[in-house]
């Protein structure tokens, strides 16, 4: 994982270009093809979510579900 600037007040384009790379995973031995959910505070742009998404299905996981607690 490598450290990014605050996505508030950004655009849309912006926000998937600061997250990109973002995130870093490792195959888990007995954990390919398991169902995951991402939680996030705050659902703007799901630039974040669809990275993080990303690196978990490259990962080897099977679905990857994404629940958040606001719309911003």
């Amino acid at each position: 994982m490598i450290d990014t600037r605050t996505q508030v007040g950004l655009t849309k384009e912006e926000r998937r270009e600061n997250v990109k790379g973002a995130f870093a995973g490792r195959k888990a031995q007995g954990k390919r093809d398991k169902n995951i959910i991402l939680v996030d505070d705050v659902y703007t742009s799901g630039a974040t979510m669809m990275e993080a998404a990303k690196v978990l299905k490259n990962g080897g996981a099977g679905n990857v579900w994404a629940m958040t607690v606001a719309l911003g």
